[in-house]
Order: C-alpha cells, then structure tokens, then sequence
C-alpha cells in the first residue's frame, strides 16, 4: 500500500510541475511592453558585488553590532548543575 501511495504523490509532484512550465511562457518575457524602458545591463562585477559581496558584508555588519551591543559578557549559570550540597550528617 505504501508504494502504491508514493507512486501517487511522485505522479501527482511531476504532473503539478509540469502543468506549470507549461503554463509559464518565458517566450513572452522578450516582448516589449508600452513604457517599457530598461536601463543598461550590469557587468560580471556589479553583478557578484550586488548579489554576493553586499549581502555578506550586510551580514557581517550586522553580527559585528550584535556582538558589540551585547550587555551579557559573563554567562551566568542558574540552573542547578551550580549548587553544591554536603551532608551535614555524621554517623
């Protein structure tokens, strides 16, 4: 029964996929639109500048303020791993 359920989603998954490529046409992206006006493209630099190194160092700006800005610098145990007890009784 459980190959037979598989078999059903792994149908169901592939058949969902392909209804929306086929649905999508990314031939239609190539026409032009009224007031369409694109701008000049970006080069190889501009392009990993934008998408890889400014995203990194927003990263890297962010965890560098929240390290900076954090109040507890000593870990503080309050659990019970802390508490130390000695039997007072003496037999």
């Amino acid at each position: 029964m459980d190959k037979k359920n598989a078999l059903r989603a792994g149908a169901l998954a592939a058949g969902t996929t392909l209804m929306m490529l086929l649905m999508t046409s990314p031939a239609l992206a190539l026409t032009r639109d009224d007031g369409d006006d694109p701008g000049t493209g970006l080069s190889v630099i501009e392009t990993l500048g934008l998408f890889v190194v400014a995203p990194i160092a927003l990263f890297g700006i962010i965890a560098a303020l929240v390290m900076v800005t954090d109040k507890t610098h000593k870990k503080k145990d309050t659990t019970s791993s802390n508490i130390q007890t000695k039997a007072d009784a003496k037999a």
